[in-house]
């Protein structure tokens, strides 16, 4: 009679990641095309909670792209975007704030609390977490044009200081920091910033193991029109090779900096995750095959557990 398949197996192999990446920080950033699905905010809030229950420390950065979208709309507001980045004029800094610090910060909150974790809702503005400067006018060339135009972003803020004692303070007491991405100014402004450049401040800030981006799409595609030529690994000069070719376009352009900025910052690995495949996260992190796509400063001589 053929012996069954070992039931513990999976187990065993997640186990080894579990006891490597054990109180290690994992920066973890929720797309708005993700948090604006109810069913995909409380899958990747599961996945979450399943890191903090293996003692994985972590931090959830977050945006809302498409929801501020919708407030805009409804609100006749222009929607203007350069090299996948908003434009932010007044009006649409203060959509930005009803929807990045309320309603949809608020909803996750209460999605991670359903799933069991303690988490704790945080803007940049509080206790001086990211201060920003206005970004001056900078000349944008968009992919497949050959000349830039000058842009004035408007109220969006350059990070210059990441300030984590909050952060930590609350990460003392087993919480977990939930932040949006507004940014404070020296003399009380608000910032409208890019969620993947906070992410990567964060994550770069505290020396993070790790930071996901979990997005629409499998991973880094070779082709952006087929799902699945996923690349499973990638260096800096991979990702620079792909913005020459073009094949960086949209909100993947501003991902490619922030990911930049986190690994030169320190981080280990950044890794591209679908947030619409169910456990996609776990899998990346909890397998050696992983999901998505992990990108590292230099190929590694040899390509590990959990991708490394």
């Amino acid at each position: 009679m053929p012996l069954s398949p070992d039931p513990y197996a999976a187990l065993r192999n997640a186990a080894k990641y579990v006891k490597q990446f054990r109180s290690k920080t994992f920066v973890v950033k929720l797309g708005g095309a993700v948090l604006s699905d109810p069913r995909t905010r409380k899958t990747a809030c599961e996945q979450i909670a399943l890191l903090w229950a293996f003692s994985i420390r972590p931090v959830v950065v977050h945006g809302g792209g498409p929801e501020l979208d919708a407030l805009c709309d409804a609100l006749h507001l222009p929607i203007e975007k350069a090299a996948g980045r908003r434009i932010t004029s007044a009006p649409v800094l203060d959509a930005a704030k009803m929807v990045l610090a309320g309603k949809l910060h608020t909803d996750l909150l209460a999605d991670l609390q359903a799933a069991g974790v303690p988490a704790v809702g945080l803007s940049g503005v509080d206790a001086g977490l990211i201060k920003a400067r206005r970004r001056p006018p900078v000349m944008v060339t968009e992919p497949g044009e050959t000349q830039g135009r000058m842009v004035d972003y408007g109220l969006v803020g350059d990070i210059e200081s990441v300030d984590t004692r909050v952060v930590e303070h609350l990460r003392s007491a087993d919480y977990v920091p939930v932040i949006a991405p507004l940014s404070g100014g020296q003399d009380g402004a608000v910032y409208n910033t890019n969620a993947d450049t906070v992410a990567a401040a964060i994550a770069a800030a505290l020396h993070a193991e790790k930071l996901f981006f979990l997005v629409e799409v499998p991973g880094l595609l070779k082709d952006v029109s087929d799902p699945s030529s996923v690349i499973s690994l990638a260096t800096l000069s991979d990702l620079a090779s792909l913005e020459a070719e073009g094949k960086l376009t949209g909100g993947m352009r501003p991902k490619a900096h922030a990911m930049r900025h986190a690994l030169v910052g320190g981080v280990g690995s950044v890794h591209l995750v679908s947030g619409k495949q169910s456990d996609a996260l776990l899998e990346e992190v909890f397998t050696n095959e992983g999901s998505g796509t992990m990108v590292v400063r230099e190929h590694p001589v040899k390509h590990g557990g959990a991708k490394g």
